[in-house]
């Protein structure tokens, strides 16, 4: 994976697959504001969707595998897209740990007909149950 690719010799850069590696790990890294300023804008206020997350991820995953396993193997390469790689990830485990599918529903009371579910993970009720009224 270390060995230049022939047929891109004429660009007169030494190009690897490693280096192509790193080099759509920054294109992704870098496209994920466009893709935030699309839905902000689409939104009409500032917004990060969840694919914002997953392409962080991504991006940053494959600069990471270029600064660790090319022959450039750059500790600074390393530590600059190891931090952003763990805050992507644990982002996204929390936009889907809270995402709509997974929060419960709210069920109706069979006696009072009143709701007893919760709302994002409130202890509350959604409405007030005839006893507390």
């Amino acid at each position: 994976m270390n060995e230049t690719i022939a047929a891109l010799a004429w660009t007169g850069i030494a190009v690897t697959p490693w280096k192509l590696i790193g080099l759509m790990g920054a294109m992704m890294f870098g496209a994920r504001w466009l893709l935030q300023f699309a839905a902000s804008r689409r939104a009409g206020r500032a917004v990060v969707p969840r694919s914002f997350w997953i392409i962080s991820l991504c991006g940053s995953a494959m600069t990471l595998a270029y600064f660790l396993f090319s022959d450039k193997q750059d500790a600074v390469g390393v530590l600059q897209n190891l931090l952003p790689a763990l805050t992507a990830a644990y982002s996204l485990w929390l936009e889907l740990r809270h995402s709509p599918a997974r929060r419960p529903r709210p069920q109706a009371d069979s006696n009072s007909g009143a709701w007893t579910g919760t709302s994002s993970g409130s202890r509350k009720p959604l409405s007030p149950t005839p006893a507390s009224r």
